[in-house]
């Protein structure tokens, strides 16, 4: 799956590629014909070197990847053997804060380490001026993301989220598609996802396992709870890993967090900001003002196995109430809403969004991670048609800047060469998915986790950032660090 990174030939390739520091290598991509200045270099840390973090240092290396940061050192062993071949090292730190107090000729972070570390780190380097990449979700709790979006307007840094779909064509002409009026005002909107392809909706194993060597069990716990390393399922458990065992039996490390309260936000938290960007920003949503969750089963320490979740918005700017359904798992949309779906491709998309309008649908099968491939039906037309296909679509005007850079290659390179770009010119409001909205985006769908962990509809005061009818939801909204940490 492309959540998970495996250094592959591929990728080693790709690493070397990409890689400005070669001795006397300079690639000639499309973003050098653009003037920019080859002395001028950001010196990157990359924070988090395992899974998406070894990707995201792949696109730092055309920069000035200076200096790497993981709890493991097999992480950043690995990513230094990929530099050796390009002529470079880059110098290597176990703690986050050990890093930013001596490098001080960092110019950025980029940032791809469990979700409930997230914050902490961001905060520290905006702190220090840094330009900030973080990777979705933003942050692990609510708090979380107002705070990081306030510190980065008060320190003035360029920020990104690594929710690279924000690049593509697609997602960009998706948003102009809706607010253009095609499909009229939109009252009903349905996200889905496969997720969670990691465990969850189970209880925590008992018994401890020595930590590997290479890893600080401590630093990876990091604002979390202290608790035992335990490195597999046990056997008597098995049954309940099978729909999960594509990736691993492993408890908690390298990928299986996701699933912990405690360090990740389950398949709502990973998966939102990537399909959920499309109608966030198409609907211009705001602050819901009433979240219900309803799941297969919700554990002390784990998410469910699978959840719907309902989100209520008011009207805005001219746009009428919308009610946003999210599923998960075992779950999908309506037969009825997915129809026209099934009638086209035979089978509904394991991951997807529809948005429903008074004058016809719009229709993604995809993740929202790569290219945003769309598809239209007004209430005249037979059947969806590929949008590029439709007469409909191709009339509306852009509205939206696409990425400056090559749409040859991926969304993920081109997310990173925008925030580059944005760094070295000094505009913190030109990346399209800066703190500004990507932690309105993440605030939003976390308070589908504070619901699914609360048991109960919450209420929700926005502007008080509080539940009016919950008042013990306030643990969920700003948790508290483990002694020794703090934002």
């Amino acid at each position: 799956m492309k959540k998970q990174v495996i250094f592959s030939r591929h990728s080693r390739r790709q690493f070397i590629k990409y890689g400005s520091l070669a001795a006397g290598a300079v690639m000639a991509g499309p973003w050098l014909l653009r003037g920019q200045n080859l002395n001028s270099r950001l010196n990157i840390a990359q924070i988090g070197c395992g899974g998406k973090g070894m990707s995201d240092a792949q696109w730092c290396a055309q920069e000035n990847l200076a200096a790497l940061c993981d709890v493991n050192s097999a992480n950043t062993d690995a990513i230094n053997e990929l530099l050796k071949q390009t002529g470079a090292t880059a110098r290597v730190y176990k703690d986050f804060r050990e890093l930013l107090d001596k490098e001080k000729s960092l110019d950025a972070v980029d940032i791809a380490v469990p979700d409930h570390s997230h914050a902490v780190i961001a905060a520290a380097a905006i702190k220090l001026g840094k330009h900030v990449y973080c990777q979705k979700p933003l942050t692990h709790d609510v708090a979380e993301a107002r705070l990081l979006r306030d510190l980065a307007r008060q320190h003035k840094v360029v920020t990104q989220m690594g929710n690279q779909g924000s690049a593509s064509d697609g997602l960009r002409w998706g948003v102009e598609l809706v607010q253009s009026g095609l499909i009229g005002p939109v009252h009903e909107a349905y996200v889905w996802t496969n997720r969670p392809i990691w465990p969850q909706g189970l209880d925590r194993p008992a018994g401890s396992d020595p930590a590997p060597a290479n890893l600080d069990w401590d630093l990876w716990l990091g604002t979390a709870p202290l608790r035992p390393y335990k490195g597999e399922w046990p056997e008597a458990q098995a049954a309940e890993l099978q729909p999960y065992l594509y990736f691993s039996k492993n408890v908690y490390q390298p990928f299986n967090w996701r699933g912990w309260v405690d360090f990740g936000t389950g398949a709502l938290g990973d998966m939102a900001c990537h399909t959920v960007n499309w109608p966030f920003r198409a609907l211009k949503l705001g602050y819901p003002t009433e979240i219900e969750a309803g799941s297969s089963g919700m554990k002390a320490e784990m998410y469910p196995a699978s959840s719907r979740i309902r989100f209520e918005f008011p009207a805005r700017e001219g746009l009428p109430p919308v009610t946003l359904h999210w599923s998960d798992g075992s779950n999908a949309p309506p037969a009825q809403i997915t129809a026209d779906v099934t009638a086209v491709f035979g089978r509904i998309s394991r991951s997807g969004c529809i948005m429903v309008g008074e004058k016809g649908m719009v229709f993604s099968p995809d993740d929202g991670d790569q290219e945003l491939r769309i598809f239209v039906k007004l209430k005249d037309d037979k059947e969806l048609t590929a949008a590029p296909r439709h007469e409909g679509a191709r009339a509306v005007p852009q509205t939206i800047p696409r990425n400056a850079f090559d749409n040859q290659e991926p969304p993920d390179f081109r997310h990173h060469m925008e925030w580059f770009a944005a760094c070295k010119a000094g505009k913190p409001e030109a990346p399209y998915s800066n703190f500004d909205i990507a932690a309105y985006l993440t605030e939003i769908m976390l308070l589908g986790c504070v619901a699914l962990r609360a048991g109960q509809k919450i209420e929700w005061d926005g502007p008080g950032m509080r539940a009016k009818n919950a008042p013990g939801a306030a643990r969920l909204v700003k948790r508290d660090y483990r002694a020794g940490w703090k934002l």
